[in-house]
């Protein structure tokens, strides 16, 4: 196919019953905190992406329980990951998809990706979460819920 990425990707965010929702926080770059995420492969749809992302990065079998929000955002591609896409790109298209556990799980993260796991009350998971569209799904998937 290509030794670059395809730029389009999944966003997937693991949340509770009482709104408490999964962060990581990133190997590279340290301190940027996020939800499962990942570029789909070539040949991949989203669905499958998105299922791929959260067993390779939390170690959970979800499928019965991912809810496709049938949104997408288109986002320029931050200086940080510029290098793995193609010269001519500068946007990604990014699938929104929610996991609505009945409680916190321990995960089993991925040690080449990720350095840290932590469930955090949706208030304050999306003022953690380092990209504008994991806080924006946070605020109005599972925050703005919570409160009615």
């Amino acid at each position: 196919m290509s030794d670059y990425k395809r730029p389009e990707s999944v966003l997937v965010v693991l949340h509770t019953q009482a709104g408490e929702v999964l962060l990581m926080e990133r190997r590279q770059p340290p301190g940027y905190w996020q939800s499962v995420t990942g570029s789909l492969g070539w040949d991949e749809q989203p669905r499958e992406a998105a299922l791929r992302e959260v067993r390779e990065e939390t170690g959970l079998d979800v499928a019965d329980r991912l809810v496709d929000c049938r949104q997408a955002t288109r986002f320029k591609i931050l200086p940080a990951w510029r290098d793995r896409y193609a010269p001519d790109v500068e946007y990604n298209l990014e699938h929104l998809f929610l996991v609505e556990l009945p409680e916190p799980v321990e995960v089993t993260l991925n040690p080449a990706e990720h350095s840290q796991a932590v469930w955090l009350d949706a208030r304050h998971a999306a003022l953690k979460a380092s990209s504008y569209t994991n806080q924006q799904a946070i605020e109005h998937h599972v925050f703005r819920r919570q409160r009615g």
